[in-house]
């Protein structure tokens, strides 16, 4: 079976292609613009015409198509997530249309979920913002293609590799430098004590949530809640709004769902849910990815200073049963494993 992985230098992309690749008897093809590429070409950018000569030449049985973009202007999001998905679907039309399609959508398609329920698939898409919009012109794109296709709608993906782009990875790339400044401070005699007892390591306010009050609604407290102590108490780790629900899903898992959407024999529903199928708190993740890196500090939280699609999107949470019944999937990795094999492959600074 030959398998033509696009975006597979990405995230999700680069767990889907190790997955495919320890299927016997398949050969797996990265296509993308790097000249290391089996397949070179570009979804963004490239005409119809000139994808379908690429593919002709890689002859697939099947495509994954893990390429996308979290971030930029609205022009960047709707070349990469909307038109690429399009023109892939034109070239897959004229040039291998036997070839099943596996494309990556995502859970914030859906937009704003109602507290304390599930969306199904043939929920009403009302995304929040362009990424959302652009991501769900993707899907649509790909469903009305009249190919042998599915889109794996997948919620807020968890585990090693996270990008700093996402919440996992950054708080992950947050713990690791106050690590590093603790220790630092450590090294140079600033205190007996282990690393995490020196100096506070809180970082500089930004975007996306980077500054800002306690877990449980506790401004400038400890995690438990509790008031926290004056400043050079200990490390503290400053986020924004850490309020909202969302539906986390480790990244191995939707590797193995990518896999099994690939070698399903009978055709599957245009779109599945993969996600935790959970509402789990934004702090508790944070917390527990506090946790798995020993960080006992203060984490802290800004009124104000999350991003605006977290004010807008404060519940997420995908019902996965049509998953189960089609592919036979569920979810078997822990949020704590999740978090524990993010921070295990998270690269630490060492202080000199």
């Amino acid at each position: 079976m030959r398998i033509l992985v696009l975006g597979a230098g990405g995230y999700l992309g680069g767990h889907v292609t190790e997955r495919l690749r320890a299927l016997p008897g398949t050969r797996v093809l990265v296509g993308g613009r790097s000249p290391a590429a089996d397949v070179t070409l570009d979804l963004a950018s490239d005409r119809p015409n000139v994808l379908a000569g690429a593919l002709a030449r890689a002859r697939p049985d099947a495509v994954v198509n893990c390429a996308g973009a979290t971030g930029g202007d609205a022009v960047t999001l709707a070349e990469v997530n909307a038109r690429g998905p399009a023109a892939l679907c034109a070239a897959l039309r004229e040039t291998a249309p036997t070839a099943r399609l596996v494309h990556l959508g995502s859970a914030a398609e859906y937009g704003p979920g109602t507290p304390g329920l599930r969306v199904t698939e043939k929920e009403a898409c009302l995304p929040a913002g362009p990424y959302g919009a652009t991501k769900l012109a993707g899907t649509v794109a790909v469903t009305a293609s009249g190919l042998d296709a599915v889109v794996l709608r997948v919620g807020n993906p968890v585990g090693a590799g996270a990008p700093p782009t996402g919440l996992p990875g950054r708080v992950a790339a947050l713990l690791a430098e106050a690590e590093d400044e603790a220790a630092g401070a450590f090294a140079s005699g600033g205190g007996a004590g282990p690393p995490w007892a020196g100096p506070g390591a809180g970082t500089g306010d930004g975007p996306d949530g980077r500054s800002g009050g306690g877990p449980g609604g506790s401004p400038g407290g400890d995690p438990d809640g509790s008031p926290g102590g004056g400043p050079g108490a200990g490390p503290e780790l400053r986020l924004g709004d850490l309020s909202a629900y969302r539906d986390f899903v480790d990244v191995r898992d939707v590797a193995r769902a990518v896999e099994l959407a690939v070698t399903a024999s009978a055709a599957l529903p245009p779109v599945l849910n993969v996600g935790g199928g959970q509402a789990v708190p934004v702090r508790e993740l944070v917390r527990g990815l506090a946790d798995a890196a020993g960080f006992r500090g203060r984490i802290v939280e800004a009124d104000g200073s999350g991003s605006a699609r977290s004010a807008q999107v404060s519940w997420q949470c995908s019902d996965i049963g049509a998953a189960r019944l089609a592919l036979g999937w569920r979810p078997s990795y822990s949020l704590d494993a999740s978090l524990e094999a993010l921070w295990a492959a998270h690269p630490v600074r060492v202080a000199p």
